[in-house]
Order: structure tokens, then sequence, then C-alpha cells
């Protein structure tokens, strides 16, 4: 079973940044379709960002230009710049794996916590 490995998150300020890192254990990385979802307390868990295998990227739009999703295909992982970290960012974050044919795979999460 593939397991993906969220870290990176922590405790910040309104206004600080974190870069949170998911390691993809996949052998063709490069041909999965990546994103990164969250889930704050008594919310249903939703997309924050997501990058093709293409490399197009779609953002929510409370996030826009403030968070930026990336990959390293040779080291499979996963990146999501947070910039500006507001109270609501507040949530456990988690990096998914799919594309066709393939089961879909997440990870546990790591949980970013903003402080006012």
């Amino acid at each position: 079973q593939v397991q993906l490995a969220e870290s990176g998150g922590g405790l910040v300020q309104a206004g600080g940044s974190l870069k949170l890192s998911c390691l993809a254990p996949l052998s063709t990385f490069s041909n999965f379709h990546m994103g990164w979802y969250r889930q704050g307390p008594g919310n249903q868990r939703e997309l924050v960002a997501q990058i093709t295998s293409g490399l197009s990227t779609t953002y929510a739009e409370s996030v826009k230009d403030r968070f930026t999703i990336s990959r390293d295909n040779d080291k499979n992982i996963l990146y999501l710049q947070m910039n500006n970290l507001k109270p609501e960012d507040t949530a456990v974050y988690f990096c998914k794996a799919h594309r066709m044919g393939r089961p879909v795979y997440w990870g546990r999460g790591t949980q970013v916590t903003v402080s006012s």
C-alpha cells in the first residue's frame, strides 16, 4: 500500500510563512496529478491547489496569490509554499496523488495552525 508522507506543518503567527512537503513513493510520480487539500475543524476536506503531470496549476480562490504549488519529479516531492498565512488557513493539510487507471493515494496529513 502506497502511503504519501506530508511534513512541514506547525504553528505560525498570522502573516507568516510555511512550506509543506509531500514525499510520494510512486515509481511513475511524474505521471500523477498531485494536489493539496485541507480540512479545518468542523469542515469538509477542500481542495487548496493542484498541479497536473503537465505542470498546469489551479488554486482555491481563498489562497490565490498567497500559496504556490510545485513539484520536483526527480525527488518525488510535492510542495506547497504558503505565505501571508491567516487564522482561517488553520487546518490539517493532506496531499493526494491520482491518475487514470490507478488508485487514489493520500497522506495522513500535517497540522497547520495560524495564530492571530
